[in-house]
């Protein structure tokens, strides 16, 4: 009989979390079965899990104004579901976290993966001691994807560092390969390209702004892949600094790749973000990468490619990076060649499975 697993998510929209969600899902197929609650009722992620794994998508019914009420509402629900292991993911569903700690508990992982705009600069004390609470005991390990969180899990939250686990995401190099050698002769302006769900802390704006200054000085285009509540609101800036068919927002996909090879740089504008998917997956792509310096970024590119890190996060900054390899065709071929041969070294998606494996059914996963 497959193990049965319980997964908490805030939303099951598209999004770092879910992705990787699938991506082990899909991996592993009938070994597991899972069930879904998404919280606020979306579930654009499904289509991200292929056919065949066993998965239902539930909304629980609660009112989210009750937060102590809720809590013994969700001690209920896991009280009467029968699962093997309850996964929790980030700060939306620490609420379940802390039911589970009441009454029979259930052997219980909690993912987090990084913070809203909110906690983008500061962790806001009650939700530290709230996570302190609700994240201690032996029957709770906490699982976080960079060295960033693991510093504040184990210094900030104060959870001890026996049950945390730095577990690093996994890409499939091969599905995110690039999709030819690069022709000898580059021909119309050069592309930047983003991943990102349109959400406020992932700072589009920024990026909009960069590409408007850049354009000034060297002709470039820009695709948004991606969908959220932010869309109309970057697409009325767009309007408003001219930029024309020069960009295109893509919409929401199931099948980046498709983009990322359409793509000469790729751009990350966040005010916050851990060990974020677009980034390996853009490197996995041999693409250069411009991006804010925030969580594991500069931990995570290449070398060659840290003077495109940028630690002032300001458009005109970002416009800088830009320039410089938008005017220098070598200099992107070097930097992409030198992102590519680090995902697949540092990166490895089978790593990764293995140690959620590990996890999974209760074992130790080899960290080395």
């Amino acid at each position: 009989m497959a193990s049965r697993i319980l997964h908490v998510f805030p939303s099951f929209e598209i999004g770092g979390a879910q992705a990787r969600f699938a991506q082990i899902a899909g991996h592993f197929g009938a070994r597991f079965d899972h069930c879904v609650f998404a919280l606020d009722g979306r579930a654009d992620a499904r289509n991200l899990v292929p056919a065949g794994v066993p998965l239902r998508i539930v909304t629980p019914d609660f009112d989210k104004r009750r937060q102590l009420a809720n809590i013994w509402t969700f001690r209920g629900i896991l009280a009467t579901t029968p699962h093997d292991l309850l996964l929790t993911y980030n700060w939306g569903a620490v609420d379940w976290a802390l039911a589970n700690r009441l009454g029979r508990r259930i052997r219980h992982i909690h993912m987090e993966d990084g913070f809203g705009p909110e906690e983008a600069d500061r962790q806001l004390p009650r939700r530290v001691w709230y996570r302190r609470i609700a994240l201690t005991g032996g029957h709770t390990i906490v699982v976080v994807p960079s060295q960033t969180l693991r510093r504040i899990a184990t210094e900030t939250w104060r959870l001890s560092a026996r049950r945390v686990r730095y577990i690093a995401n996994g890409i499939d190099c091969a599905r995110f390969a690039p999709a030819t050698p690069a022709s000898p002769v580059a021909t119309g302006p050069v592309t930047i390209g983003t991943v990102a769900t349109l959400r406020a802390e992932k700072n589009l704006g920024r990026l909009l702004d960069a590409v408007a200054a850049a354009r000034r000085q060297s002709p470039l285009r820009l695709i948004v892949v991606g969908d959220g509540p932010e869309r109309a609101a970057l697409e009325a800036q767009a309007a408003r600094l001219a930029l024309g068919d020069s960009v295109v927002f893509a919409g929401a996909t199931s099948t980046p790749e498709t983009f990322y090879r359409q793509m000469d740089v790729f751009a990350l504008s966040s005010d916050t973000e851990q060990m974020p998917y677009s980034v390996l997956e853009a490197m996995a792509c041999g693409l250069p990468v411009v991006a804010t310096d925030v969580g594991d970024i500069r931990a995570m590119v290449a070398t060659a490619n840290l003077p495109f890190i940028v630690s002032t996060r300001t458009p005109d900054a970002i416009a800088a990076a830009l320039l410089a390899l938008a005017r220098d065709r070598e200099l992107r071929l070097r930097v992409a060649s030198a992102n590519r041969e680090a995902a697949l070294d540092r990166f490895d998606v089978n790593a990764m499975f293995g140690r959620y494996l590990a996890l999974f059914e209760g074992r130790e996963p080899d960290l080395r």
